[in-house]
């Protein structure tokens, strides 16, 4: 694969996972695989062209403020409580299992986004408190009301599955924001963007600390990505929150077929 054929994919990877609300990691590493790199330096370049990606996409969001600090805290809290305890239980499940475990959540991801779903209605800001078991937070001039008793419980599975597979369930986030949370889509996206530059940031310190990296390799492609992510974060504020979900939905689609041919296909994993 030529240099420029590379840095067009990670654009355009970069873009499209920017306005879906997701970290890409799946497609970065597959892009570096083809490209020639070996497993370990394929999934660091990952690493720093997901968190470059997502730092300029968050860029964008908080200027437009589209993100809830707040709930990025409580998912990022929830989800990484139970993410030790699903790793601490993945050591009883075959590495097959926990892949086709992982690939079927992402298809019912994807299934739940492209459901319609009326968004819940939001209140102006200083419309009165909600009732106990009910969490309310301020976005603009709006106010939206979050049912603990939903969001607590599919956060904490959200954690325990993406722990069991390892990977930091970004797919994951914006079903659990919209569907779970009654967060509106645009504000999901750029929630999420907060929580996957976390966590591409501290794996890419990681993968540091344990080996290297070829930076006149991977530098171009973080610049590509840097451009792509602030391209697909402005397009993400100007594009309807129906073809928001259609674009998260087909993206997380395609990552689980491909965490398919994984399992059925094994030479596929071998690049």
């Amino acid at each position: 694969m030529s240099q420029a054929l590379l840095l067009l994919i990670i654009f355009l990877i970069a873009v499209f996972m920017t306005m879906a609300g997701r970290g890409g990691g799946n497609f970065y590493v597959l892009a570096q695989v083809f490209a020639g790199l070996s497993m370990h330096l394929a999934a660091a370049t990952g690493q720093l062209i997901m968190c470059a990606t997502s730092l300029a996409a968050l860029l964008v969001f908080q200027k437009h403020k589209n993100v809830a600090w707040r709930m990025a805290a409580f998912i990022a809290l929830t989800t990484s409580t139970m993410a030790f305890a699903g790793g601490f239980l993945a050591h009883a499940f075959e590495g097959t299992v926990l892949k086709l475990v992982f690939a079927t959540m992402l298809v019912l991801a994807s299934l739940f986004m492209l459901y319609p779903v009326k968004e819940r209605k939001e209140r102006p800001a200083d419309a009165p408190r909600t009732r106990s078991g009910h969490w309310s937070f301020g976005w603009g001039d709006k106010r939206f009301d979050v049912n603990l008793w939903v969001a607590i419980p599919v956060s904490l599975a959200t954690g325990l599955v993406s722990g069991m597979v390892g990977v930091s369930g970004g797919s994951f986030l914006i079903p659990l924001m919209v569907l779970a949370c009654g967060m509106p889509m645009k504000l999901a996206v750029g929630t999420a963007s907060v929580m996957v530059s976390a966590t591409a940031g501290m794996g890419f310190l990681g993968h540091m600390i344990d080996g290297g990296l070829d930076w006149r390799f991977a530098l171009p492609q973080a610049a590509v990505a840097v451009v792509g992510g602030l391209i697909g974060g402005k397009l993400a504020l100007k594009t309807k929150p129906k073809v928001l979900k259609l674009v998260f939905a087909l993206t997380t689609l395609v990552a689980a077929l491909f965490m398919y041919a994984k399992v059925f296909l094994p030479t596929f994993s071998q690049g």
